[in-house]
């Protein structure tokens, strides 16, 4: 039987893992949350469509919308010469059940209930 300190490393391990710094880096710009807000009450837009809900230039829209993409938050399909937006609903669900599976097992061990004074 693994001794508690290898059975923490190896917790450890799977929440250091499972914490996609790629997908909360790309929640920690105002911006891109609000790009977010706006897929979902638009739904699929095209980055003219998205552009428009911004004060910010097409071209810097345009980068969060990668960076939102390359995070697994939103997904792109190009239709012709336009390239059509929207959440990647599946993945935004896997990534927080991920974290939460790793957490429910992590939790009891390392951050035991604080007692009332």
């Amino acid at each position: 039987m693994e001794n508690e300190q290898a059975i923490r490393e190896k917790m450890a391990q799977a929440c250091a893992n499972t914490l996609d710094t790629d997908f909360f880096s790309a929640l920690c710009e105002p911006v891109r949350v609000e790009l977010i807000r706006v897929l979902i009450v638009k739904g699929l837009s095209d980055i003219q469509t998205l552009a428009e809900e911004f004060t910010q230039d097409r071209s810097v829209i345009s980068r969060h919308l990668k960076v939102l993409q390359n995070a697994g938050i939103v997904s792109a399909n190009k239709v012709g010469r336009h390239q059509y937006f929207q959440l990647n609903g599946q993945s935004i669900f896997e990534q927080l059940s991920s974290i939460t599976n790793v957490l429910e097992e992590i939790i009891p061990m390392c951050c035991p209930p604080q007692s009332d004074k």
